[in-house]
């Protein structure tokens, strides 16, 4: 069975300064374990966005931007919970 092959979809990407991506490393370092592991990968993105916006303000561009590059981290952080385990 052949699938239709989906257009892509342009989303125009932000840069987010570096002392952002630092303190959102540390909202992700500052997250219960269990958080980061359990819940699902949108829930995850979520949570954490919520958190980062609770310490600085965001353009709705710099968010948009953060939750795609959270989106694309959430194997890398879930790795890191689970060494936290180890």
């Amino acid at each position: 069975m052949l699938r239709s092959k989906q257009p892509a979809v342009a989303v125009e990407v932000y840069p987010v300064n570096a002392s952002t991506l630092r303190l959102l490393w540390t909202v992700v370092d500052e997250t219960q374990t269990s958080t980061l592991v359990q819940v699902a990968d949108a829930e995850l993105v979520q949570q954490l966005l919520w958190q980062l916006k609770n310490k600085i303000w965001l353009t709705s561009e710099e968010t948009n931007t953060i939750s795609a590059y959270l989106s694309s981290r959430v194997p890398l952080i879930r790795d890191l919970a689970l060494a936290r385990l180890a």
